[in-house]
């Protein structure tokens, strides 16, 4: 049965950062004991009304289990003043609260509602901090009031707060009215959270509401995993399954979608798909600029293209083999070309190549890559500058629409007449979109890249699918040069993609292979190797920022997640001179590697060498925490070396901890010391080309720990997921290639 308790936190004595998890010691006028549920923020001294029930813990006795509260304002004094010291509103600790409260006695809170700017009569706040006083305030009370009304649909605080956060005032009549558009708009929601708040809210399971919804998450999760567009079959199967309805229902909720535009239905080489609106739009957009590219006339350079190459070479003082010169001149004869080649195949070489024949030219250029990682790498190679394509294309976030866009577009062009992109393995199909539609007819484009490494993080098969359509000029690049085979990474690299053992522990190596048993005794090892045995044989290497851990997987002893607490408590343990925030299960530390996992739009970032400030911080992008302001509740980030970022404490959910990498992950890095579990994981991960990507991310190093078995399990096995993507077969429609 339940019941209401009004009184005071005695004692906070236990709080998750992350959902809000809180164990209560609460004081009434009758009693005291300990209560449990979820509140954000807790302090000792706040008042509130708990809605609940008792229960018996097997463990701990008698509790007051809530599943709602509120927060009656203070009225006295002495509450005014223990409301405001809790931390609650930001930019008010313990004595700018008493000033205030002194100030103003009992009409305090509506004076911070009300008439915020009399808060400047008080010593050291400003008309910019009383405003900031005045929006916390305000959203208290707006969060306070949407968490109440939301406990009736059994959302929890952790919940609301992340709705409010996006919807503000109008996160109820949001979630009454559609609560699948949680599952695009707020981060962490999936279709099981928003099904269950359907369910509370009364919408049927058969409700063609609810399969339409289940039908775009089903290619959202598709997409997530890299796919363009799903079977139809395949998709309707899955999804009936998936909602225990029928088929003829669900192909029902595809034929409505496509009549709103929603997804496309259609026939791609003879297969009858389905894909979300923003794919089909993509690929199709692709398809054709990269035949008006490819087929639109060329600034000319020189009819003498060899003399050009062998005046160059000696310029720069290189000497190319005949696959270079090839691809060198097919690169500037042809709209649209790429050089795809392993490591030590000459790809830089032909890069500068390539630089030094257009400025002879006069021609202007263009150099990006997809990370801010990749860029640094070119420029250090060219000599060049080279910039992130999301920062070529002069991204900007549109906050009214809530979405991001490129200055640099069809409308407004880049001025460069030839673009050339390293990494291109890592480039999706929406970001190969933006770049295309900036690139003006009769531009050069160049796409350099490795395609025996792994796809995007994002959805497509970009470079993959331009060389295999046969309509794009492609130059595979095969020999290792002189100097690169003295690097037993190189030469492993290229004997694994080659379906050749890799070799280890060789004389003069630089790839070594510790054979350990369990899982336990492979962690142990990794963290001794990166804590001491490794700085040891390196004398320059650094063992915080030189040595990274990759995985194939994120779960089990040698996942990411389990590695990550393991090497941070050996390589940044607690300190007392170091603040740190804990969230969730994880403890954000002063000193700890971390990366972002999400693009965020929003983040704003100011380089710390240059002053200059932007916004965007991206997937995949790794720095290091420089503060965490308990204070403030905000923990600041260097990426990069040089962007300063700064996280509310209610935004830390978009980093996580970068002691150890999934594989995925650290496409477009370069390391000077790689080191890998060797043990069982699962066929679809255990793959040659996450083996072949692990150890072309080393530089100085590679270390295998496990069992030998494994490497060479992964080096025999090819059957990766192929993704479905349909940028090939666009081009060859639409180029009448039918015979490919």
């Amino acid at each position: 049965m339940k019941e209401e308790k009004l009184g005071t936190a005695a004692e906070v004595i236990f709080h998750n950062e992350a959902n809000f998890y809180t164990i209560l010691l609460f004081e009434t006028k009758e009693e005291q004991f300990f209560a449990v549920g979820n509140i954000p923020n807790p302090a000792k001294g706040r008042r509130y009304k708990l809605i609940g029930e008792w229960k018996q813990h097997p463990k701990y006795g008698e509790q007051f289990a809530f599943s709602s509260f509120e927060e009656p304002e203070p009225t006295t004094e002495d509450g005014i003043l223990s409301f405001l010291s809790s931390g609650v509103i930001k930019g008010v600790g313990p004595s700018t609260a008493l000033a205030i409260v002194r100030h103003f006695g009992e009409d305090t809170l509506r004076i911070i509602g009300e008439e915020p700017d009399r808060l400047t009569d008080i010593t050291g706040i400003g008309k910019k901090r009383a405003a900031a006083i005045a929006e916390s305030y305000a959203q208290h009370r707006g969060y306070a009031q949407t968490v109440m009304q939301l406990a009736a649909y059994d959302i929890s605080p952790a919940i609301a707060m992340k709705l409010y956060r996006t919807y503000g005032a109008e996160a109820v009549e949001v979630v009454k009215e559609d609560p699948y558009k949680l599952i695009d708009d707020v981060y962490g929601i999936g279709f099981a959270k928003a099904d269950k708040i359907a369910q509370r809210i009364g919408i049927a399971q058969d409700s063609p509401f609810r399969i339409r919804s289940a039908v775009i998450y089903a290619l959202n999760t598709r997409a997530g995993a890299g796919d363009t567009y799903a079977p139809e079959t395949e998709l309707t199967e899955d999804v009936a399954s998936f909602l225990d309805v029928s088929r003829e229902a669900v192909s029902d909720a595809i034929v409505e979608l496509a009549l709103d535009g929603r997804l496309y239905k259609e026939v791609l080489a003879g297969e009858h798909i389905v894909m979300l609106t923003g794919y089909r739009r993509a690929e199709k957009a692709c398809a054709f600029k990269i035949m008006q590219l490819t087929e639109c006339e060329l600034s000319p350079i020189s009819s003498d293209m060899e003399r050009l190459v062998a005046l160059s070479e000696r310029t720069e003082g290189i000497t190319l083999s005949e696959r270079q010169k090839l691809a060198v001149v097919s690169s500037l004869k042809c709209g649209v070309s790429i050089i795809t080649g392993g490591p030590g195949t000459g790809k830089t070489t032909i890069i500068k190549t390539i630089l030094a024949i257009l400025r002879a030219a006069g021609i202007s250029y263009n150099l990006a890559a997809p990370t801010g990682r990749a860029a640094k790498r070119m420029a250090q190679a060219t000599g060049e500058d080279a910039k992130t394509i999301h920062r070529l294309l002069e991204y900007n976030y549109a906050e009214g629409e809530d979405r991001m866009f490129f200055a640099r577009n069809a409308e407004n062009p880049l001025e460069a007449r030839c673009v050339i992109i390293d990494e291109v393995s890592m480039v999706d199909i929406l970001l190969m979109e933006g770049l295309l539609n900036a690139i003006k007819p009769g531009t050069r484009l160049i796409l350099v890249g490795d395609a025996d490494q792994l796809p995007p993080v994002g959805a497509g098969s970009v470079l993959s699918d331009l060389i295999d359509c046969g309509y794009v000029h492609s130059t595979r690049l095969t020999d290792i040069f002189r100097q690169a085979q003295e690097s037993m990474i190189v030469v492993n690299a290229h004997a694994i993609n080659h379906g050749e053992y890799p070799s280890f522990n060789t004389k003069d190596t630089d790839c070594f292979f510790l054979e350990r048993g369990s899982e336990r005794e492979i962690a142990d090892t990794i963290r001794q190797l990166c804590l001491q045995r490794l700085p040891k044989y390196y004398d320059d290497i650094d063992p915080y920022r030189d040595i990274q851990v990759l995985t194939p997987t994120k779960k089990g002893l040698c996942g990411s997640i389990e590695l990550n607490k393991l090497l941070q408590a050996a390589l940044n343990p607690p300190d007392p001179a170091k603040s740190e925030k804990t969230f969730g299960e994880r403890t954000f530390r002063e000193g700890d590697k971390v990366m972002q996992n999400k693009n965020d739009y929003q983040l704003e970032w100011r380089d710390i060498t240059t002053m200059e400030a932007g916004l965007g911080v991206f997937n995949g992008d790794m720095g290091v925490i420089s503060n965490v302001d308990t204070d403030t509740g905000l923990v600041s980030v260097l990426f990069d070396e040089s962007r300063m970022v700064t996280y509310d404490y209610s935004n830390l959910d978009e980093l996580e901890p970068a002691f150890a990498l999934t594989v995925h992950k650290s496409q477009g890095s370069e390391f000077p010391v790689v080191v890998m579990p060797m043990t069982h994981f699962p066929p679809m991960l255990a793959t040659r080309n996450l083996l072949y990507t692990a150890v072309t991310r080393a530089k100085q190093g590679v270390v295998l720990v496990g069992r030998p078995a494994m490497a060479n399990a992964m080096t025999d096995n090819t059957q990766g997921r192929k993704r479905k993507s349909g940028l090939g077969e666009r081009i060859k429609e639409l180029a009448g290639m039918e015979e490919f």
